[in-house]
């Protein structure tokens, strides 16, 4: 008789958040199906709606979370480090991630798009003003400075969703925002 272990709410809740994640990266918001996340989960599609009541707030859990990671990634980067040693290990580590990890730049870039809607839009911009306050009190460095810092993450986000990196003028690109992170 083979017995297992029963997973509490929360490790099941967080087994359907990564699930979810793959499947709005792939899909977005609006294409993505609960019955595809549930059986990526390994559970009942019932279960998901029971856990987090609708799509939209499943949806708006997993794109909170990949905020939070974000945010989590930025601050074991910057451990130790102010100024812009603080913002080259950040990029440095964000751009690790870029590479790779697909499905998280694919659902980040899935989020912007969908904000359209207030509510994500609202999640959005806390999360993302969330990171902009961070990286603002870890580099102590002036706006102008931080505003760079994040546009250069931007164009980054959109270089890697379409493989620029893999061309020569991507990868020029790509050099220029990292040089670019000096004030």
């Amino acid at each position: 008789m083979v017995v297992t272990e029963r997973k509490s709410k929360e490790e099941r809740r967080e087994e359907i958040l990564d699930a979810a994640l793959g499947v709005f990266a792939e899909h977005g918001l609006h294409g993505a199906s609960t019955d595809e996340i549930a059986r990526r989960a390994g559970i009942s599609q019932p279960y998901v709606f029971r856990l987090f009541g609708t799509k939209k707030e499943l949806y708006l859990a997993v794109v909170a979370r990949c905020f939070r990671q974000t945010l989590e990634l930025m601050q074991r980067a910057a451990e130790g480090k102010r100024g812009t040693d603080a913002l080259h290990a950040i990029g440095d580590a964000y751009g690790e991630l870029l590479a790779s990890d697909r499905v998280y730049l694919r659902a980040q870039m899935q989020a912007y798009a969908a904000s359209e809607d207030p509510e994500i839009a609202a999640v959005v911009r806390n999360g993302y003003g969330d990171l902009v306050a961070y990286v603002e009190r870890v580099s102590g460095l002036a706006v102008e400075d931080v505003a760079r810092f994040f546009a250069n993450g931007m164009l980054m986000n959109v270089l890697a969703s379409m493989g620029a990196p893999d061309e020569e003028w991507g990868r020029r690109l790509v050099e220029g925002c990292k040089d670019g992170m000096e004030p």
